[in-house]
């Protein structure tokens, strides 16, 4: 077999492959508050977000794809080599998503991708084949590449918390006079947001993979311009549901139970402002951390209701897990990627 060939079906594997952790590692972040709040069993959940998580990556359009796969510029680098660095990204960003859900952690899975991709791309070709987008904003007044990816993973979660504080505050104002009955309504509505919740999930996190795995089709020569085909969205809805459907269940213990003790009106509201972040962003081509949004969003509502009830402690935890996974991924890539170099020098 042809050894471009051989390489782009590896990588292909291991991007499904990390797709799958993906959706593993964030099925938590979508059934974590359903259950907490006892709107769903677990069984129940597993099987609306399956089914809602496929149709966003083949429904949302492909803006977060884009992004994702041309913030690097492997265009004259040879297909072998390009292939190789893919790999090695990918495979330092699978190890970080095992490692965190091993821990508990609700890393985020967007994070480890760019960092993995982005510290294999440097030790391997230079940083110059990074699109970093500084110069751009700064000069231009336009936002694209790494600048791009991460001022929407840092201001969604900002925009997560703030949204679940307000959207809160307004809830707890229209439902003041309610009896201890509208519980069971919340419950019930959360059938709808639960779904929204995993539809958006899907129409953003999928679309990584799907970019990632386009790119590597674009690096081999097997197309001529990036447009991501229909098998490929077929594929990376097929794995992050696959993911999603396994459940890293660990998870569920910190975002329902660590953070704020979850009601079910904190439970629809979280839902919610979580899946209107998360949409909003997917159409904006903007790739951000499901993690960050439902976790910032669970903070603020806790905010908005009883700010000493919040434990803190803990979303000082996630902050710092949040704050070291890119170069965390990276530096896993990187020892992946001399090994690589290790192996082929034998």
């Amino acid at each position: 077999m042809d050894i471009v060939l051989a390489l782009a079906v590896a990588v292909v594997v291991i991007v499904l492959i990390f797709d799958y952790t993906n959706g593993f590692h964030d099925a938590a972040n979508i059934v974590a508050t359903v259950i907490a709040s006892r709107a769903m069993t677990p069984a129940q959940a597993v099987i609306i977000v399956g089914v809602f998580e496929f149709l966003g990556p083949l429904l949302g359009g492909t803006a977060v794809a884009n992004t994702i796969g041309k913030f690097i510029v492997l265009d004259g680098v040879d297909a072998v080599a390009a292939l190789t660095i893919l790999l090695c990204g990918l495979l330092g960003a699978i190890v970080w998503n095992l490692l965190t859900w091993w821990k508990g952690i609700p890393s985020s899975s967007s994070h480890a991708l760019v960092g993995g991709l982005a510290g294999a791309v440097v030790v391997s070709v230079g940083a110059d084949h990074v699109v970093w987008g500084f110069h751009e904003l700064f000069a231009h007044g336009h936002v694209s590449g790494v600048t791009k990816v991460l001022l929407a993973l840092v201001l969604s979660p900002l925009i997560g918390f703030w949204a679940g504080f307000l959207f809160q505050k307004l809830m707890l104002r229209l439902l003041a006079g309610a009896r201890p009955i509208i519980n069971r309504n919340l419950r019930y509505a959360q059938f709808f947001t639960a779904a929204g919740l995993a539809f958006s999930h899907g129409a953003n996190d999928a679309q990584k993979s799907m970019g990632i795995l386009t790119l590597v089709l674009l690096l081999g020569g097997f197309v001529q311009n990036f447009s991501v085909p229909l098998w490929v969205m077929l594929a990376c809805a097929s794995a992050i549901t696959l993911g999603i459907l396994s459940g890293g269940w660990r998870i569920v213990r910190t975002l329902g139970f660590a953070i704020y003790k979850v009601r079910p009106l904190h439970a629809l509201d979280s839902q919610l402002t979580s899946a209107a972040v998360i949409f909003s962003a997917s159409m904006l081509g903007a790739p951000v951390s499901t993690t960050h949004v439902v976790a910032t969003s669970i903070m603020g509502i806790g905010a908005a209701e009883r700010p000493k009830a919040v434990r803190w402690a803990k979303a000082g935890e996630i902050a710092t897990t949040w704050v070291v996974t890119i170069p965390g991924a990276a530096f896993a890539s990187v020892v992946f990627y001399y090994l690589t170099r290790a192996v082929l020098a034998f």
